[in-house]
Order: C-alpha cells, then structure tokens, then sequence
C-alpha cells in the first residue's frame, strides 16, 4: 500500500468515527429542487424580428425541459424533482469575460457560413449572476440552481459550480461570488441540442461530483470507480461504465456497440449487494446507440435508497442533486 493509500485509508477511519455505518434501507423521501431558467434567444432584425431559435428551426426549449426533469424523476425512482419556478427569455446574446456581445445579423451569418465567431468564447458568468438577482435568490432559497439555454458560441460550460468551496465540476469553479451561502450548479444547454445531450450535461456533473465524493477512498472503498468500469479500461471486469463509455464501448461514444461483453452492471439494482455474478450484455440493453437512452439507462443504476458506509451515502442523488451535501 502506497503513501496515498494510507492516508486515504486514514481519512476514511477517522470519517467513520464521527460517520458510523447505518445499514441500508428504504426509498429516500423525495427533494424538490427550484430552478430559475434563462434563455438566450435574441431577436434578428434581418429576419423580420423573429427569434434565433426560429430563424434556425432550433428545438422548443420547454419541451426539453420537460422531457429532461421527467427523465431525472424517473431515474431517480422519484427521488430528484426539478421544477422552473421562474423563466427568463431574454432578447439579447449572453457576454463574454472580454465584455463582447456579438450584433445578431453578424452572429446568424456566422453560424451560416461556419466562420467569423469571436475568441475567447467564454461567456461572463458574473454578468449573468448580477443580471438575474442569482445570489440573492440562492441566498433566501428562492432557487436552487441556474439552467441556461444558449446555443452554439453562447459560451457556457455544461456544468459550473458556484459558491464557497466549490470544486470543479466540469468546469473551473467560481468561488469569488461575494456573499453567496452556499454552493449552487448552473447548468448550460442548447436549443439546438436534445434531451439527450441534456443529460450528458448531468451526467458529467454526476461524474464529477461522485469523484469528489470517493475522492478519499482508498481502491478497496471506492466503490465510484467500480462503477465506472469497463471493459476497455478493466478487461473482464466491466460494471456500468461511465457516461461516455457503455460497459462494451471501445471508444468515446460508442453506445452502439452490439458486441456481447460480460458485465456486472446488473448487480447495481441490488445495491449495496454487488456480488453477482456477471451477465452478458450489449447496446440493445441501453438503448442501441441512442443517447438518451443510453444515459438514462446509466443513471438508473445509481444507487438510491437510505444508509451510509464509511460516511458515505448510499443515495448517490444526494450529492448529485445537491452539491453542499459533498464534504
């Protein structure tokens, strides 16, 4: 055992002490978190004043959002309810860190002709903090998080983490944000995209998150990396996988691989008892290579239900819905 070993091992006795084990239970009682939504979607004179997402024949972002916060419901066997408590369409583009903001005729002939689009991308995220009142309402629990819609060149990562002590989650944290009370997640989508890569958003910040979560464990404990196996990085030994890995895949995004490779992912509907034996699967479990499927199928396995070891939660949607449950 190395160094880190120990200490990680050390980490985790002294966790205990104060955490003691509880075994595991019944269905959490559910949470209902609030959302404020934000969409960009500026008006083009050239176009007669219509919206970008319809000059662009981009999709209707509330129906996105529906079909995104009835999918959590339901991978979370009930657990994470997500509602948008209020909803901002703005007309403008959002700004970069460079205070640029891009004239709406200009941008759409840049999308047109693939070329033009300004640098850096960034987009000033405490501009949109201050626009919308954020920190304030996160303060008095008015909201719980920020989902924004852009679209190509908005600038926004799929996942940022504000607040004291927030750690990377995708994206550099923003930890500056004076009196803020807690740590809240703004989510970045586009209207462009669908419900699918709605949920590879989410599941990248669940990636993240849980590793902060095992990030003291040591190999034995860990039981995020054993999750996250597959075939191409543990031969054999496959579980569930990983967002952009199926238990089969060979490369990124291959979630239609119909090649039959043993796998222990079933094992995770019977958590916290992973001792069964492997099984054979393929694509046509998650869904044949499409991407909702295949993440929907990925984030049902998370466990969920009451209890603890070591100090940790054996509702995983806990930390993932709520980012102040992370130590």
């Amino acid at each position: 055992m190395n160094l880190q070993d120990v200490l990680a091992a050390l980490a985790n006795f002294f966790k205990g002490l104060f955490s003691p084990n509880v075994p595991a239970g019944e269905s959490p009682e559910p949470v209902h978190r609030k959302v404020s939504l934000i969409i960009f979607n500026p008006s083009i004179p050239s176009e007669g004043g219509h919206k970008l997402a319809d000059v662009m024949h981009w999709n209707n972002v509330d129906e996105l959002v529906a079909g995104y916060t009835s999918d959590l419901q339901s991978t979370s066997a009930g657990y994470a309810n997500f509602e948008i408590v209020e909803r901002n369409e703005v007309d403008r583009f959002p700004m970069k860190e460079d205070k640029f903001v891009y004239n709406p005729d200009d941008f759409v002939n840049c999308l047109r002709t693939g070329t033009g689009f300004h640098q850096p991308d960034t987009a000033d995220y405490h501009a949109v903090l201050k626009d919308f009142d954020i920190i304030n309402k996160i303060n008095s629990g008015a909201i719980d998080e920020v989902w924004m819609f852009g679209f190509s060149y908005s600038g926004f990562y799929e996942s940022r983490m504000v607040g004291p002590e927030a750690f990377w989650c995708n994206a550099p944290p923003i930890i500056d944000s004076p009196n803020c009370s807690r740590r809240f997640m703004m989510m970045g989508f586009s209207h462009e995209r669908g419900v699918g890569e709605m949920e590879e958003s989410f599941g990248h910040r669940a990636e993240y998150i849980l590793q902060q979560v095992f990030r003291n464990s040591p190999p034995s404990d860990n039981l995020w990396q054993r999750f996250i196996r597959c075939d191409k990085t543990n031969p054999g030994m496959a579980e569930v996988g990983s967002v952009h890995f199926a238990p089969n895949s060979q490369v990124d995004y291959d979630w239609g691989n119909k090649t039959d490779f043993p796998s222990r992912c079933n094992n995770w509907y019977r958590f916290p008892d992973l001792s069964g034996a492997p099984v054979m699967v393929n694509c046509s479990e998650w869904g044949n290579g499409d991407i909702r499927g295949h993440h929907t199928w990925w984030l049902r396995h998370f466990p969920h239900i009451t209890g603890s070891m070591n100090g940790v939660s054996y509702n995983w949607w806990e930390y993932v819905i709520d980012p102040n449950k992370v130590s």
